[in-house]
């Protein structure tokens, strides 16, 4: 370093009056070897012998790294002279932008670099904050994975996404030529203005069409599409702007026709298995009648027949009952419709229409578990595992029995499962819904129906807990044989199979059901179901 005082006086000026950080940094030993007072003050000192004796001896710079400070050490000897701009972290942790710069110079054979490190503005910060917004802006806006126009208070369009020149058919660029109604189609441009003008007047965010039906937009090619449009502004200096969110839907209303054909489909083929079940039941009652025109023919099968003939009385008392029942009530209904004439009886009209209703859904759901067990005995039912979201399984099957509740029944859940089971969700749900209609069904007012279900070690567990009427242990033995029904709820509908049902679906899973219950203090139905975990795949 030199020593005449001229030397001196410079080193002073240079160092001790500076108003930057100024250093002087030992290539050799990696560190500053002086640092004047400003500096101190920059970096957080206490003082210069704390800065020089900091243990970690480098500049806290996160995201310029050792690598970068050794670059570009490396760049100063060769070019002399070199700068760059890097935030510094101060040791309490704070952090400002700084210009470092560095120039070369050698004492003694021993290399060294001058350091100046000046804290950069805040209107300097502020522009890079801007000027970054500005390009995520850009970003969001020109990847945008739905068209947006922005226009002015006259309706000119002049700014544009590459996603909306896309919808439209345009090249880019050539949106911003046009006023927004070139984009509506004649029938509805002609009152577009009248409808700009009445947004400009009151603007809001909102969806257009809510009132008006469906909406089309007009390509360049003179073709239109359906669209969802939803509206926004803002204001830059004092002027109004729009946002336009424009939405193709072309897929989703292609979606909507195959779901009404597809619904219509269905719809046709319910008729007919509705007509095939008719046409079932009366060939069953056909054969009923044949089978009690020749019980002396059927002497030698009696044991076949005892089995038989129990398992016919049982569906006739059954299906006597379920099916008067609500046949009664359709007749019934049906004609005190013709009692109310009158435009003001609509009301009593409609409660009688709706007992109708409820009476033929009934009959369905009959027919239903009828049909149930006709395919598990035909073997054309098979259990098809599959990654079962559990969670969403259960909230479902809940929400389809509320209207199962009878005032006042609650039915709380308890839910542990920290995988997803490879089950049968068809399978799963059915047997839930039979397990909470029974509990609702046979529980009063005012009850608590529980549904516990838990996945551990490969085996899925259910409970369905009541506080219904209960089941005798005599009945208990037979609860799983096709319509049987405990003696003390023969006044309750139902037809006896679903808990048979539930048995063969649980056969088909290889899972099990275990039956708890006292008379006057409720049921607790268990069921357990092994399952494989499968990778993702």
């Amino acid at each position: 370093m030199p020593k005449s005082p001229f030397a001196l006086a410079l080193t002073d000026i240079l160092l001790n009056q500076a108003p930057d950080f100024v250093g002087v940094y030992d290539a050799t030993r990696r560190w500053f070897t002086q640092v004047n007072p400003a500096g101190v003050r920059l970096l957080g000192y206490s003082s210069e012998q704390a800065l020089l004796a900091d243990p970690h001896r480098e500049l806290r710079t996160p995201a310029f790294s050792a690598a970068d400070w050794a670059a570009l050490c490396e760049q100063v000897r060769r070019d002399g002279h070199q700068g760059a701009e890097a935030d510094i972290e101060r040791p309490g942790g704070s952090r400002f932008p700084a210009r470092i710069e560095l120039t070369y110079f050698e004492e003694e054979q021993a290399p060294f670099f001058l350091v100046r490190i000046t804290e950069q503005n805040r209107l300097r910060q502020v522009e890079q904050e801007l000027a970054q917004s500005v390009r995520r802006f850009e970003a969001v806006f020109a990847n945008a994975t739905i068209g947006i126009l922005v226009c002015n208070r006259s309706g000119a369009i002049i700014s544009a996404n590459r996603l909306a020149h896309q919808q439209f058919g345009y090249a880019e660029g050539e949106l911003t030529k046009l006023k927004i109604e070139a984009l509506v189609p004649d029938a509805a441009g002609r009152r577009h203005e009248q409808l700009r003008e009445s947004f400009n007047a009151r603007p809001s965010v909102r969806a257009m069409g809510a009132h008006s039906g469906d909406l089309e937009a007009l390509r360049q090619d003179g073709s239109v599409f359906p669209v969802e449009v939803s509206l926004s502004y803002f204001y830059l200096d004092e002027e109004l702007f729009v946002v336009s969110y424009i939405l193709d839907i072309t897929y989703k209303k292609n979606a909507q026709r195959a779901l009404i054909s597809e619904r219509q489909r269905v719809e046709r083929l319910n008729a007919e298995l509705e007509q095939k079940v008719a046409d079932r039941t009366h060939a069953l009652l056909s054969t009923l009648e044949q089978l009690e025109q020749r019980k002396d023919e059927l002497a030698k099968a009696l044991a076949a027949e005892q089995e038989l003939g129990e398992l016919k009385s049982r569906f006739v008392s059954m299906a006597s009952h379920e099916f008067r029942t609500p046949l009664t009530a359709v007749l019934t209904s049906a004609s005190l419709i013709e009692k109310y004439p009158a435009t003001e009886q609509q009301d009593k009209r409609l409660r009688h229409l709706e007992r109708i209703r409820q009476s033929v859904n009934h009959l369905n759901d009959i027919l239903e578990e009828f049909l149930s067990v006709g395919r598990i005995e035909e073997g054309k039912v098979e259990a098809r595992p599959a990654r079962l979201d559990l969670a969403a399984l259960l909230h479902d099957t809940v929400a389809d029995v509320q209207g199962l509740r009878k005032p006042g029944q609650e039915i709380e859940q308890d839910v542990c499962c920290p995988e997803d089971p490879w089950l049968d969700p068809s399978l799963l749900r059915k047997i839930l819904v039979n397990l909470l209609s029974n509990a609702l069904k046979y529980s009063g007012e005012n009850s608590v129906v529980r549904l516990r279900a838990g996945c551990a070690s490969g085996q899925f567990t259910l409970t369905v807990q009541d506080q219904g009427v209960g089941i005798s242990e005599e009945d208990q033995a037979r609860l799983f044989e096709r319509f049987f029904r405990a003696r003390n709820v023969t006044n309750v509908p139902g037809t006896g199979l679903g808990l048979y049902i539930i048995a063969k679906y649980l056969e088909l899973m290889n899972g099990t059901i275990a039956l708890h219950s006292t008379l006057g203090e409720g049921t607790t139905v268990t069921i357990a179901i092994p399952y494989e975990n499968h990778s993702a795949d």
